[in-house]
């Protein structure tokens, strides 16, 4: 059995991640970290666990009890709690938080598994990636492999309110969401970073570069991720569409090839013949895909759930991976179809 400890058990991703690792057969959960639910039952918190555990949250991190730990905190948190808590070299972690997705001075693998599945086989140090980055970069991995990005791409996605974490806010809470519809971050969501990464990482040499924006800004010389998110009027989910331009016109059935050799080995994201829906993803670890060709435009669509692949279902994936199990084991979830 893999020992799992959890911190920052108490949001949304933390409640995700231990209805998940409860069902899990490989999985005996350790501990369950709250400072603030010290005490608690989970279920108090995590209602929907009523009557699948006793499991009480603690302050204490009994890091020599368990094989891997679950960072769930807020951005920023991760790399603070690691300057201040020593963590046996032993015990790996995977961490659901931004802090460690740019590749600098650590040791921590981008865990995007349907490209970096050997360097997460082989891994202590694991940062997760963020559910908008996932989810954009499920749509454009096939056409960054073969070298076909070679103009600016437009990207626009809508997520849930869950996106934005259990804390209430002005823009989360439902009397404002309910009904609504918004855009935010334009051209400035942090998730940027780690999409510009990866395609310039799948790219071949002489392709364009994609520039950060973030970093260089829109001047530097160098392709642009044109992203612009919006905040949509359900709890789950993400959908994106996103535009490329070719250097010439193509047959749609080249293009959807392209996308169902990338992804004919991958354990979660499909290519769909026809236009997804959300509810198709919502509750799974799935990514679905599907493109339209007009000439010279190809219009991609995929869908994710921002919790799930976009979260804690893709640490999963990852922690799966890292331990030697089946990549879909304790992750058959049944989508909501009504």
């Amino acid at each position: 059995m893999i020992k799992v400890g959890v911190l920052g058990a108490a949001g949304y991703t933390g409640g995700e991640l231990i209805r998940i690792l409860l069902n899990h057969p490989e999985v005996e959960l350790v501990f369950a970290n709250s400072e603030s639910n010290a005490g608690n039952k989970v279920y108090d918190v995590h209602e929907g666990l009523l009557g699948d555990t006793e499991l009480v949250f603690t302050s204490e991190m009994p890091f020599d009890k368990v094989d891997v730990v679950f960072f769930c905190f807020g951005h920023g948190k991760s790399a603070a709690f690691l300057k201040e808590y020593s963590i046996p070299k032993n015990v790996r972690i995977i961490d659901l938080a931004q802090d460690f997705r740019i590749k600098g001075d650590h040791d921590y693998v981008y865990g995007l598994p349907e490209i970096y599945r050997d360097e997460i086989a082989s891994c202590k140090h694991l940062a997760n990636p963020g559910c908008f980055a996932t989810c954009i970069q499920e749509g454009l991995l096939p056409l960054a492999k073969a070298g076909l990005l070679t103009h600016d791409v437009s990207v626009n996605a809508v997520t849930g309110s869950t996106g934005a974490g259990q804390k209430p806010g002005a823009t989360t809470h439902f009397s404002w969401r309910n009904n609504n519809f918004s855009v935010y971050k334009l051209f400035t969501h942090q998730h940027l970073h780690e999409i510009c990464q990866t395609l310039n990482d799948l790219r071949p040499d002489s392709a364009p570069k994609f520039v950060d924006t973030l970093e260089e800004g829109f001047c530097a010389d160098g392709l642009t991720v044109d992203f612009i998110p919006y905040r949509g009027d359900f709890a789950r989910g993400i959908f994106c569409t996103e535009v490329v331009t070719l250097d010439k016109a193509v047959e749609a059935e080249e293009i959807v090839a392209l996308y169902k050799e990338f992804f004919k080995d991958a354990a979660f994201t499909h290519y769909s013949d026809k236009a997804p829906d959300l509810k198709q993803v919502v509750n799974t670890n799935k990514a679905i895909v599907h493109v339209d060709v007009f000439g010279r435009k190809v219009v991609v669509t995929s869908i994710i759930d921002n919790l799930l692949k976009g979260a804690v279902g893709q640490a999963v994936q990852n922690m799966n991976i890292m331990f030697g199990c089946d990549e879909r084991t304790g992750l058959n979830l049944k989508a909501s179809a009504f």
